[in-house]
């Protein structure tokens, strides 16, 4: 029985990758491409059925996801930009469900008002890896992807909380605003705090006891657990609480983690939430026969009906809700006027239309229960799914694809006044040269007559000084530095390539140490990674 699964399991990653592989020979981003597949493959006859188990959702992929998330979010953007960041992701959360909850009361025969919100708050939340992975290559303004990476960091929280009290007002038939409002904000706030004590402890941990990078990065993937389950537990807000905490502890790492636990750790956690977000999404689209086969009482014409309406007036408040928040504050405020460049009228359509919905929203509405406490049916829960399944598969796609094109027709522009990344590198590079000659002049004056090893990373420092220097100056006064450095950094990989075809020849003459000819290949890939960055 185990080697079934193992079997299945090994058959369905290496069925995503392949998946993954096509999806990039084709140029489409690897979520929209996988629900694409994954609903293709699911009209095959004869597939098994593959069904989502919100708990593991909730439980086992989305703590690494968020904590992975906040992990390389800047802190110092995310605060900066906190104010439409928590608009989007409170303000207009709330503004949705409330939408979407008398839009569906109205339009959807049976919904009563408790049930709308509860569609509304499970549609709500925004996917960030469908958008991140569209975006990523696309030249939009830092300011825009800040915003967009805030806003899914925090909107999972506050739609699932909505998701809960909806939840509770349609099982228990009572909901009281005032002291709905109240738990919203304790589940809220001792979230957070809940977050950041455990990632203190942890932090602390990592920072006193004698350990490896092997143990520190298993650490690192216990922690987001530890955060999600014990605030939970209490009932406080498990989202709030990974993000929090991994907020903190990133800034932080520094102060604990090794550099080669940051390296090795970094690896890992790319390789370990790429695998989950292609499962997923390839599971979303293998969902359908499930989501088709619930359909009782509406027929599904209806239902694409009723989705495409209710898709419409989400993308519509959206809209409505990013011009509202980009340009009001600026109509009151004059700090904000002569503080902030003016967003203009393309970034929040962008901010917009980035809208996909993904794995939380069907998470959330698979964790609908079949029966009330009273043991009847949960009422219209087939079309709450269908619903949510539509516009899902409707934004992901649709918006997905449109996106990129959206984008080029726009010619979108930095609107925020930020060097170039290699500008920035190269200063910061000459800083941390410069701090280290200082200290090679002042601190180590004996041994640099003494030792001709020391003599020799001096010259090196100055050299390297000399050469950002040069690298700084071209950047300012040479139009054509693009095509100069892309020439430099063709030649260094080609003198890699080289000194690689020399280590193979030494490999061979079996005259070294595996391990020694190792270490100098791992040299190499730092190296070259120095000049490619690390490539995903």
């Amino acid at each position: 029985m185990i080697h079934d699964y193992l079997l299945i399991s090994i058959s369905v990653v290496l069925g995503v990758m392949l998946l993954v592989i096509l999806g990039q020979k084709l140029r489409v981003a690897y979520p929209i491409f996988l629900v694409i597949a994954g609903l293709m493959i699911s009209l095959i006859p004869g597939i098994p059925v593959f069904q989502i188990n919100p708990d593991i959702v909730f439980l086992i992929f989305l703590p690494p996801i968020l904590f992975e998330a906040a992990w390389f979010t800047s802190w110092r953007d995310f605060w900066k930009w906190k104010r439409p960041i928590f608009l989007l992701a409170f303000g207009l959360v709330l503004l949705t469900s409330v939408v979407v909850a008398f839009a569906s009361s109205a339009l959807i025969p049976g919904i009563t008002l408790a049930m709308g919100f509860l569609l509304g708050g499970i549609n709500s939340p925004p996917d960030a890896v469908a958008a991140t992975s569209v975006l990523k290559h696309m030249k939009i303004p830092k300011r825009d992807m800040t915003i967009l990476e805030g806003e899914s960091l925090v909107n999972d929280a506050s739609s699932l909380i909505v998701f809960k009290f909806a939840l509770a007002a349609v099982m228990t038939g009572q909901f009281v605003f005032q002291d709905a409002l109240k738990d919203f904000f304790i589940m809220a706030v001792m979230g957070v705090l809940t977050g950041l004590a455990i990632g203190f402890v942890f932090a602390w941990l990592l920072n006193r006891i004698k350990s490896n990078s092997n143990i520190d990065t298993v650490l690192t993937l216990i922690v987001p657990y530890v955060m999600y389950i014990v605030a939970e537990h209490f009932h406080f807000s498990g989202v709030l609480a990974v993000v929090a905490g991994g907020l903190m502890m990133s800034y932080h790492s520094h102060c604990f983690l090794s550099h080669t636990t940051r390296i090795q750790a970094g690896n890992v956690w790319n390789t370990l939430i790429f695998l989950i977000n292609a499962l997923i999404f390839v599971l979303i689209g293998l969902e359908m026969p499930i989501v088709i086969q619930g359909m009782k009482n509406y027929s599904i014409a209806d239902g694409i009906r009723y989705a495409v309406i209710l898709g419409g007036i989400i993308v519509a408040t959206r809209i409505i809700w990013c011009y509202l928040i980009a340009f009001a504050p600026r109509w009151f405020s004059k700090k904000i006027r002569d503080n902030e460049p003016s967003p203009g009228w393309r970034a929040p359509l962008i901010m917009s239309f980035a809208a996909m919905r993904g794995v939380v929203s069907l998470a959330s509405a698979l964790a609908i229960p079949l029966l009330l406490p009273s043991g009847q049916p949960f009422p219209h829960r087939d079309i709450l799914l269908f619903v949510t399944f539509v516009i899902i598969v409707l934004t992901l796609v649709g918006q997905g694809l449109l996106l990129p094109v959206f984008i080029k027709w726009m010619k979108i522009k930095e609107i925020d006044e930020v060097l170039p990344r290699e500008k920035q590198e190269a200063i910061i590079q000459a800083r941390l040269k410069h701090a280290a000659l200082t200290a090679m002049n002042s601190d180590f004056q004996k041994q640099i007559a003494q030792n001709s090893l020391v003599n020799h990373q001096k010259r090196k420092l100055e050299t390297d000084l000399e050469l950002l220097s040069d690298k700084l100056q071209c950047i300012a006064t040479s139009s054509h530095h693009a095509e100069a450095a892309s020439a430099n950094k063709d030649i260094a990989r080609a003198l890699i390539r080289v000194q690689r075809d020399q280590l193979l020849r030494l490999r061979h003459e079996q005259q070294f140490e595996d391990t020694v000819l190792r270490n100098q290949e791992m040299q190499l890939d730092l190296e070259e990674a120095k000049i490619t960055g690390f490539e995903h």
